[in-house]
């Protein structure tokens, strides 16, 4: 436990922090609503819902300022570089910035089914007060507002009135509905369901984030909850006159109440980011003009498609990504894609593996599907945004670290691993890093094709350099068919690996991850060692544990500190 409390300090304090700001504004707003004297006579035919319906709405606006700041990622990521304002711990926590976006979003969700409620509640409670079974004050309140010099304070004019009908003609009602509907499907397509089957529905729904921003901005404008203006508190004493309210018309110190809507406040919460937001689409949108050159495309027989790229002013740092679109494809959707090349190399590439429609439709747009050569100048044309920061470019501040990749989760470090080699051929570079651990877990043979190449260049390198320390690498294989077993076994004394052809031989299964923490503790019981992973959540959750478990509670003892690639 006081493992997990030291990797684990500065999520659990943000966690804190935010839960700690919801429960103050809530309860805050709701006893301001309560306790108001304004509120009195709203209260008197609406109760406690009142309160609940405005107290959630002060959290909902709370949570849609913060909505929109995680995932403006040209923010993230110059957090993420002004190393001097962010430390290590705060970098790992920029790199649960989608995290975060899913928190405030369950928040959101939270506060619109409270909202929701206490207001039907409340238009409940408002045509009840026309009956006459409601009571003489609520009757007489409620008829408030039919001549010129009055306002009303129920909105539901008569008991007769269609209240669904009337609710839905009015500005907060139809805006209520329209914000309502786009959480809904917001939501409900950002399930990893859908976002792994359909990332294009995904993808569109998402951007109704605009529509709800619009529909919540002008729901206050409606003023449905209203309360008693200032002016009228100081002639119109509620303690005294409530119980008079038969002398309302005639008594000079009683006279009738005036009501007023509450001005509208959600502009205010969600200005700031929405104007950041904007400015960071402006960026965008700016990137997207710039001009893309591609080099050179590359059909491995895994089934992944290379592409190397040129771009003015382009400067990446290893183990960082961008996002691709393709608009001969679609005009819209922008993918992220892990850059595989190196920053000392004079272009940047990305793998592309089919996993849905518009990786589909890129692969038979360079003519990959057919495997038919294509002249460069033919090719579709690419825009690219970013790079952008990540988890794995933390590597090289360790002195030890430990890469770990599931299937295609390889993709980023090989980067990692090309910069290395190029570091370790400039003499001039001094390195913090000093041992490299890399596990590769791949169930299917052929996807070492294209980076095993990678790992032999390297393993040669550092050979030729005396570091053979440098670098421990551990390739598991989770999947083989009989012929493919029938073959390893013939070869399984040959000093190059059958599989790979490195000199490092294959292991089949999947790693014991308690005996590889153990040694790893054990070869260095005094470091940081920085631990990153790329692959499934399943697997996640295990290196986590993993990272927890064998770290030591003694700050002087091993530390072992989990990154985990997320965009």
């Amino acid at each position: 436990m006081g493992c997990w409390i030291l990797n684990e300090k500065l999520s659990m304090l943000l966690l804190l922090v935010w839960l700690g700001l919801n429960f103050y504004l809530f309860i805050d707003t709701f006893h301001w609503y309560e306790d108001e004297d304004a509120y009195i006579y709203t209260r008197i035919m609406l109760g406690s819902t009142l309160a609940w319906a405005r107290a959630s709405a002060t959290c909902l606006n709370f949570n849609c300022m913060l909505i929109l700041l995680p995932v403006s990622r040209n923010l993230i990521s110059f957090l993420r570089g002004a190393s001097i304002c962010c430390g290590g711990a705060l970098r790992r926590q920029l790199d649960k910035n989608i995290t975060f976006h899913k928190m405030v979003a369950h928040g959101i969700a939270v506060n619109t089914t409270i909202h929701i409620v206490a207001h039907l509640i409340n238009i409940e409670r408002y045509h009840t007060s026309q009956s006459k079974e409601a009571g003489e004050l609520r009757n007489k309140l409620s008829g408030l507002g039919k001549s010129p010099n009055e306002s009303y304070l129920n909105p539901i004019r008569t008991y007769e009135m269609n209240t669904t009908g009337e609710v839905l003609t009015t500005i907060a009602g139809v805006t209520g509905v329209v914000i309502t509907v786009a959480l809904i499907l917001i939501m409900t397509s950002s399930t990893e369901l859908i976002r792994r089957s359909c990332y294009e529905v995904f993808w569109y729904t998402h951007h109704l984030f605009v529509v709800f921003f619009i529909g919540l901005i002008i729901h206050g404008m409606g003023q449905l909850v209203r309360g008693q203006t200032p002016q009228s508190l100081l002639l119109h004493n509620v303690t005294y006159c409530k119980d008079r309210y038969w002398e309302w018309e005639n008594a000079t110190q009683c006279p009738l109440p005036q009501f007023s809507g509450n001005e509208p406040v959600a502009w205010k919460w969600v200005l700031s980011p929405m104007v950041l937001y904007i400015c960071e689409r402006i960026v965008r949108f700016w990137r997207f003009q710039q001009e893309v050159v591609i080099t050179k495309v590359v059909t491995h027989s895994s089934g992944v498609l290379e592409l190397h790229m040129k771009k003015r002013d382009f400067k990446m740092g290893p183990g960082q990504y961008i996002f691709l679109q393709c608009p001969s494809v679609s005009q819209l959707e922008w993918h992220p894609f892990t850059l595989t090349s190196a920053p000392e190399e004079d272009f940047f590439s990305v793998h592309i593996r089919v996993t849905g429609d518009w990786t589909a439709a890129v692969f038979k747009a360079f003519g990959a599907e057919e495997r038919a050569f294509k002249e460069l100048w033919t090719l579709p044309r690419l825009a690219v945004d970013g790079p952008y920061g990540s988890a794995t470019t933390d590597v090289f501040h360790y002195r030890v670290s430990v890469c770990i990749a599931a299937g295609i989760g390889v993709t980023p470090f090989a980067s990692i691993l090309k910069s290395i080699w190029y570091k370790c051929c400039n003499l001039n570079t001094a390195l913090v890093l000093q041992k490299v651990y890399f596990y590769w877990i791949c169930r299917d043979p052929s996807a070492f094709e294209w980076f095993a190449d990678l790992l032999f260049h390297l393993e040669t390198k550092m050979a030729e350099k005396g570091k053979n320390y440098f670098l421990s690498y551990h390739i598991f294989l989770t999947g083989w068919d009989e012929s493919q077993a029938t073959h390893i076994a013939l070869h399984y004394d040959d000093k190059i690996d059958v599989i790979t052809g490195l000199r490092q031989k294959t292991c089949y299964g999947r790693p014991n991850w308690d005996n590889e923490f153990k040694k790893l503790a054990e070869n260095h019981p005094s470091n940081s060692i920085g631990v990153f992973f790329c692959g499934p959540k399943t697997l996640s959750k295990i290196i986590r544990k993993m990272c927890n478990s064998y770290s030591s509670v003694d700050p002087r003892g091993v530390q072992f500190h989990y990154n985990k690639e997320s965009f």
